[in-house]
Formats: C-alpha cells, structure tokens, sequence
C-alpha cells in the first residue's frame, strides 16, 4: 500500500498531469475520478488505488495485443501492471483533448503493438484481427461476416506498406501513410479513436435485415462491410433493409427504381465478372433526373479486394445520376455517381448488364475495378433507416390511422350510421 502511495504522490508532481487537468472543467475531472474509482473497485478489494490489465481491457472493450498495447500506453510504458488516476488523466489529456496532431501521434502508436518503434505489417494485421473480432457480433453466420484473414487483408490492402534500406524482413507503415490510410478508412479512425471514450450505447454495425426470400450466400453485404461503409456516415447507424437484389428481383433497371420506394438514403453494391466488389453510397432517393444531382453526404467505396472510402473533393456536385427512357445520347439511361456524362466514377447501364468506372475528380477515387468497363454479376441495394426513424415513421402512421379513423366515425356519426350495428 505504501508503495502504491508513493507512486502516486510522486506522479502528481508530473507536470503531464498537471498540464492534463488543465484541459478538462472540473466536473469532467469529478467523473473521470468516479469512474477511476470503479474501475478500481472492480480491480481489488484491499487496495483501490489503481486498476489491473483485465478491468481496463474490458472497459474499453478491445483485449489481445491492442488492449495490451492500449494499457502499455495508457500507464507510460512502467510495466508494473498499475494504471493510477494521473495516468488515465495523462492519457485522455492527449487522447480527447490533445491537438489532431496528438491525437494521430498517439493512435498510430497504438499500431505498434511489438512496441520496436515501427508499425510494420504484422502489427497492422494483429490490430486489424482485433478490431473486426470486436465489432462483429458473436452470432453471426459465416456468409454474413466472411472469413476473418479475408477482412483483415482488404483493409491492410489499402495501406501503403514500404520497406525501407535496412536489413528488416518486413514492410513499415509511415506515420503519413497512416493518416492517408485513415482517411480512406473512417471506420478504422473512428474505433482506434474512441477507445479511451465512455462506451456507445449503440451499436458500430448496423442491423441488416434482407428478408426471407433470399440465400444469405447470395447477399454480397457482409458486418465487415457494413461497418467500413458505416464509418463514413453522419448519422448514427440503425438498420439497413435490403430493398432490391438481381437474384431476386431480376436485372431490370425499371423493378429497382420500383423497389426504390423508400425515400431514404441507399447504399448501391456491385460484384462484377473479375470478382471486385464496390458501390457508392446515394444521400438522396434514386429518382428520374435529366442531370446530376444529390449533395456532398454521397461518396464511393471499395470492398474487395481492398477496402477504401472515396469522400467528394469539392471539385465539382457531379454526385448522382439517374436517368430512364431518355432518348438523348447526351443522357445516358442508368445509374452512376460522379465524373460526367459517359465517363463516371461509377456507372450501370439501364439494362444492368454493363457499366464503367473511371478515375474521378468528384470524389478523388480511382477505376473501382480491375478494368474500366465492367460487366455486372450482382446488384443489390440497402435502404438506410437512420436511428429513431423507423420508431418516428411508425408513430406517424398510426397517427395517420387514428385520425382517419376519427374522420370516418364523423362521417358516419352526420348520417347517422356510427351505432347501426349497435
């Protein structure tokens, strides 16, 4: 006990703590104290004054090597296995309320979970098998979430893995890599970021609903998937209904504007004849336009064989396009995103059999396949309810009935009918 008194007398002359404070208002220190004192609670019974590996491992709800790494960082690298109060101060300090500099600083070391000083390959892949482990809920099917080295390498195929000039075996991730590697990863950002925050009452993948009528084998839509696309959303993420699928409903541009009754947002995916899978996401309802259209919520994506986020640069609002019985050369029927008339950055012909992709200023993305003209095997789409919706849209209807249903008792209570059967 003396000991850990001493530790923790001589930490609080750390100017990092108290320079630490010095961000936070008083009552966010009160509660980062509360919930020091509960975490070490649950730690040990006789000596409340720090809190063991596990407890914090599950509290920011990653183990293996990122909740060691996580914990190794968190308690400055001391190795005894005790995180005090000014530690966890220290390191939220720079965590939550460091520079964006300090902050990616302190995620990319996280990704050195060997801790040499270099984020290389294997500890990129550790971090990656970790994350997607946690994000994935235990029950679900190995159509639905696929193989797990499978997700891990089309996120690792985004990052640019160099070697340098030394005898090392394997590859290195640079600290700018890392940042250009997170900003076609949101999703990967967002996690590594939020680890030390208070746990979200939500859920980090949406639920996917697709119905009865469909093998789940044939659904291209996977957790994995989900949570990459999820990553690069406004608002909280709830459910996805898969509206229109090509086994299904057949490839008929006319029964997917059909089938695109709601009028929410969507997420558009294809897998083509050379096996690569992507799509783009559509902030606004897919409808009959002579012209682009949307807003700068819409952006494309990869899913395989590698994993990318494609946000709009701001160079131009050329985000969606929707075309039918069009007679014009000029506007091309069919659906597509970004670049321009018959040289987008992603497009499907009206009779869904063919398409391209091309490098696109609109959303700095490059041909999303493995040639620029692409031959469609399957498109399906998600309609995205965004949380609370589906309760408010519920609510409304059965106003809606209500009402009418007072209406008609009205009605008939003028003609006297309202008690005949009475």
């Amino acid at each position: 006990m003396g000991n850990s008194e001493s530790s923790s007398s001589s930490s609080s002359a750390d100017p990092r703590f108290k320079s630490a404070c010095r961000a936070f208002t008083q009552k966010e220190l009160e509660d980062l104290k509360s919930l020091f004192v509960s975490l070490a609670a649950k730690s040990q019974s006789d000596n409340p004054h720090y809190i063991t590996p596990p407890v914090f491992k599950k509290y920011i709800g990653a183990g293996g090597p990122l909740g060691d790494r996580m914990f190794d960082l968190v308690t400055q690298k001391r190795k005894d296995q005790k995180l005090t109060f000014q530690d966890l101060v220290i390191a939220k300090g720079t965590y939550e309320k460091g520079t964006k500099d300090d902050i990616e600083e302190f995620i990319y070391q996280l990704l050195d979970v060997y801790g040499d000083g270099v984020v290389g390959r294997s500890d990129v892949e550790r971090v990656l098998a970790t994350m997607l482990n946690s994000i994935c809920s235990e029950n679900c099917s190995e159509s639905r979430s696929g193989s797990e080295q499978e997700c891990v390498d089309i996120f690792l195929n985004a990052a640019n893995f160099k070697k340098d000039d030394s005898d090392k075996a394997e590859s290195s991730l640079s600290f700018e890599d890392f940042r250009r590697w997170c900003a076609l990863l949101p999703s990967v950002r967002k996690f590594l970021g939020s680890l030390l925050m208070p746990p979200d009452s939500g859920s980090q993948v949406p639920k996917l609903v697709d119905g009865e009528s469909i093998d789940p084998n044939l659904v291209l839509m996977r957790e994995q998937y989900a949570w990459l696309i999820g990553g690069a959303l406004s608002h909280e993420l709830s459910e996805w209904k898969l509206l229109y699928h090509s086994a299904v409903h057949g490839q008929s541009f006319n029964t997917f504007l059909g089938k695109m009754s709601d009028d929410g947002p969507s997420v558009l995916v294809i897998k083509d004849r050379e096996g690569y899978i992507y799509g783009g996401y559509a902030s606004q309802p897919w409808e009959k336009h002579g012209d682009f259209y949307g807003d700068l919520k819409s952006f494309l994506f990869q899913l395989y064989p590698k994993a990318s986020i494609f946000r709009p640069t701001g160079a131009n609002h050329n985000m969606q396009w929707c075309a039918v019985n069009f007679s014009s050369e000029s506007i091309p029927n069919g659906i597509g995103f970004g670049g321009r008339v018959n040289h987008f950055g992603l497009f499907i012909s009206a009779n869904f059999d063919k398409g391209h992709t091309f490098e696109c200023t609109t959303f700095g993305s490059p041909c999303l396949s493995k040639t620029n003209y692409i031959y469609p095997e399957v498109i399906e789409c998600w309609g995205i309810v965004p949380k609370g919706a589906q309760q408010e849209r519920s609510e409304a209807i059965r106003g809606t009935v209500l009402e009418r249903f007072k209406e008609d008792r009205h009605m008939l209570n003028l003609v006297g009918l309202a008690n005949s059967s009475d």
